[in-house]
């Protein structure tokens, strides 16, 4: 008999739009304080009192003022074996789902990071060199330091039921899980999907970044002709993507629609961007290209903007590079100078910050450039500034050349 394949019909993709967020960084705990600092340019970097910084080059970071859980179904085990990335992610899932007035826990999550549970990598490494040694609580560091752990904690802790994704990616992972999110919502596979990122400060990352002179020893200032290195920080972002049709039909407010994601590889260097932007032009074109926009109608870019020499400039090429003519009107920012690059949290906050521009009518402001450098020919956002935003994109790039953008319009009429 000869082999006959089954008949597949391919579903129509689905509009998907962002029905609740939530938000927890340096500058605080929800939308609303979050709205307020990205507006004014608020600066929340600080000495970091997490862990001992007295012999590094660099002392401040954007810690989170932790504030305590909100309500959970967590037992004694999972909260006294709970991290600090676990505690910043349960905060910004809970107002997204609050906020999204979604009735329903059994849905996917997908979430990214970078850094994980490191800090229990830390404590294991540190009681299994401690002398004399002990394995006392070594299982359970080395089962809770692996990545998916967090988020499923955080699934346990909100009664969420669906499957779960986890994307490590560097600092793209944020970005990337939406973008992922999104498309499982595009091709019908579910009608609501809970994606976002995270990442807590840990000293060994820490210690890390200090030791390649990557963090600045002065104060992170993106796109300045005289930076000089990036600032750190934690954080989480979570938005709720949902089917257009769905979100309508339950009379869901609908904060804004996602239209076009784009992802490209850097193969130039393990930690240096291409220096014309090749990855980053491929990423933000491919995601003008899926929501068929042309870069004089977007509205506003957030920028990857770490405040590094090599990336800034590289970004701005790339950004010279894809607006063409158009390169003098397109505005531009980074917000990683107020609250410290997030890592693995980053794409998913400043995702979120787009929804915030476009929602309540601002510009946030690239803070600390005094000069900025020849290579911003576009118009750098460098003080608080209103405007009435249709579009907003955003990139993410990360290490290892992972990089990617998402494009956000106005909700649909």
């Amino acid at each position: 008999m000869a082999y006959q394949s089954a008949t597949y019909t391919p579903r129509p993709p689905q509009r998907v739009v962002i029905t609740g967020a939530g938000i927890l960084t340096a500058h605080g705990a929800g939308w609303q304080a979050n709205a307020a600092a990205f507006r004014s340019g608020q600066v929340s970097l600080r000495r970091i009192t997490l862990f001992d910084v007295s012999r590094q080059r660099v002392t401040i970071a954007g810690e989170v003022q932790l504030p305590g859980l909100p309500p959970h179904h967590l037992g004694r085990r999972d909260l006294q074996r709970m991290e600090r990335g676990t505690h910043l992610l349960i905060h910004a899932a809970k107002e997204a789902l609050a906020s999204s007035g979604l009735p329903l826990t059994e849905f996917p999550a997908v979430l990214g990071t970078s850094a994980g549970g490191m800090t229990l990598g830390e404590a294991l490494y540190r009681q299994a060199h401690a002398s004399p040694p002990s394995g006392r609580g070594q299982a359970t560091r080395a089962v809770f330091y692996q990545a998916q752990q967090q988020a499923a904690v955080m699934q346990r802790a909100l009664g969420i039921t669906g499957p779960l994704t986890v994307i490590s990616n560097a600092c793209a992972s944020g970005a990337n899980a939406i973008a992922h999110a999104a498309s499982l919502v595009r091709r019908g596979d579910a009608p609501a999907v809970l994606g976002g990122g995270y990442d807590a400060l840990s000293q060994l990352v820490f210690a890390g970044f200090d030791t390649l002179k990557a963090l600045s020893p002065t104060v992170a200032r993106p796109f300045d002709a005289h930076r000089d290195g990036l600032a750190l920080g934690e954080g989480a972002g979570v938005m709720m993507l949902e089917n257009f049709a769905h979100a309508r039909a339950r009379g869901a407010t609908i904060l804004a629609e996602i239209v076009g994601t784009g992802a490209s590889t850097d193969l130039h260097h393990l930690t240096q961007p291409h220096p014309q932007g090749d990855a980053a032009l491929a990423s933000m074109t491919a995601a003008c290209a899926m929501a068929g926009l042309s870069p004089d109608e977007i509205d506003y870019v957030n920028s990857h903007g770490t405040g590094t020499p090599l990336n800034d400039v590289a970004e701005a090429l790339a950004i010279q590079r894809w607006a063409g003519a158009s390169v003098r009107r397109i505005r531009v920012s980074s917000t990683k100078g107020g609250t410290g690059h997030l890592l693995g949290g980053a794409g998913a906050v400043e995702a979120i910050i787009c929804l915030m521009a476009l929602r309540e009518g601002f510009l946030p402001p690239c803070v600390n450039v005094e000069a900025p450098d020849p290579a911003c020919t576009f118009d750098l956002i460098r003080e608080p500034r209103e405007a009435t935003l249709r579009t907003a994109l955003t990139n993410s790039f990360g290490f290892g050349g992972s990089n990617a953008t998402l494009l956000f319009r106005q909700p649909p009429e």
